[in-house]
């Protein structure tokens, strides 16, 4: 059975993972303005993602026996400038979040908490993937710059990305 303390802490993490679905659909419309429709499949479908790891965890306490708990969700930022700026907004959240992930694991580990911990090990793989995707693009959003051929580009290859996602994201 869970501890009450670790129960807290993933009601917390659920928040943050709801805010982070929130984060990318607010990105995804800033992309739509810019049209960068590719661009914005992606945010879109790491909205997508984001929701479904927050129902996984609300999946996991109930599961537990442990009773789940909504708050309010912060607003995202609404402007961030251009798409590199999205995507060094993006990291900078995506490592924030792994952070998290991190500290949930060293409650689980100091709480003797065998199952949470072996649960939390997907996040903690998929935070590496997260990072790495994120990275990968903006070492080519600085590669291209603002050259509109190089940016055209890159979004039609964030579309093909967009539906990897989507497609993973339905077998996970």
């Amino acid at each position: 059975m869970i501890s009450s303390n670790m129960a807290r802490l993933i009601n917390d993490q659920i928040n943050r993972e709801f805010y982070s679905s929130y984060f990318y659909l607010a990105l995804a419309a800033q992309a739509e303005g810019l049209n960068m429709k590719g661009t914005a499949a992606w945010f879109q479908a790491k909205h997508e993602e984001e929701m479904d790891h927050g129902l996984k965890m609300y999946r996991y306490l109930l599961d537990q026996d442990a009773q789940v708990s909504f708050r309010a969700i912060d607003a995202p930022p609404s402007e961030s400038g251009g798409v590199l700026d999205m995507f060094e907004l993006t990291l900078e959240h995506e490592r924030s979040v792994t952070a998290s992930i991190n500290e949930l694991v060293d409650a689980a580990l100091s709480e003797k908490d065998h199952a949470t911990n072996v649960f939390l090990q997907w996040f903690v793989t998929e935070q590496i993937e997260e990072e790495a995707t994120v990275k990968d693009i903006i070492g080519r959003l600085r590669l291209v710059g603002d050259d509109g051929r190089g940016l055209f580009m890159l979004d039609s290859e964030m579309a093909s990305l967009a539906a990897q996602v989507s497609q993973a994201d339905t077998t996970a």
